[in-house]
């Protein structure tokens, strides 16, 4: 390759300057940065709506159905943070609470005389209404009755956010390393181009 051809394709590229790519990484970073943590604060918010509606016995099902399609189709969207985060994310202890006393309502109409003697000796073992109710059924158990635990898939719940989303923190993420090869190609041919034409 001659240099009357190396300076032709200077004199193309020499426009493109690394700066503005300097400059499209510092915005479309920032955006990405902005957007990325925008996504896991609604995901927080649509979180605690599933916990509050689980509290006051609301529509919980719903709930959860909004939130799993914002974290399916969200980045930074993950339930989990931490290496000490607990898995699964999602336990709702209103709902098990409700699911055990269920269990315990099929034992007291089942028989009347075993849960009467459960309740009689686990009544001043504990004032915590879900210790009662998990005294109540081991009592039971161990007096043979039969009890099915309460199915984890009921009260537990965890979902996965996706690696990249066609959002506002997605495009910009790609726009941001667009900028970075750019900036990659271009900063070492101007120092060439500079330094050898």
């Amino acid at each position: 390759m001659d240099k009357g051809h190396l300076h032709h394709l200077w004199r193309i590229y020499r426009h493109a300057s690394p700066w503005y790519f300097v400059a499209g990484v510092l915005i479309f970073g920032t955006i990405s940065l902005v957007s990325l943590r925008h996504n896991n604060e609604k995901m927080v918010h649509l979180r605690d709506a599933v916990y509050a509606a689980d509290k006051n016995n609301g529509d919980v099902e719903g709930r959860l159905r909004v939130l799993r399609q914002y974290v399916y189709s969200h980045m930074n969207s993950s339930l989990t943070s931490g290496p000490n985060a607990v898995h699964p994310p999602i336990q709702l202890k209103y709902t098990y609470e409700r699911l055990q006393q269920n269990k315990e309502q099929q034992l007291s109409a089942g028989d009347s005389v075993l849960y009467q003697a459960a309740q009689n000796y686990c009544d001043g073992q504990s004032d915590v209404g879900s210790e009662v109710i998990a005294c109540i059924q081991q009592y039971a158990i161990d007096h043979g009755a039969q009890l099915a635990p309460v199915p984890p898939s009921l009260y537990e719940f965890d979902f996965v956010s996706a690696r990249w989303s066609p959002d506002l923190a997605g495009w910009s993420l790609v726009l941001t390393v667009l900028s970075a090869l750019g900036l990659l190609i271009t900063a070492p041919y101007h120092w060439w181009a500079k330094k050898y034409l």
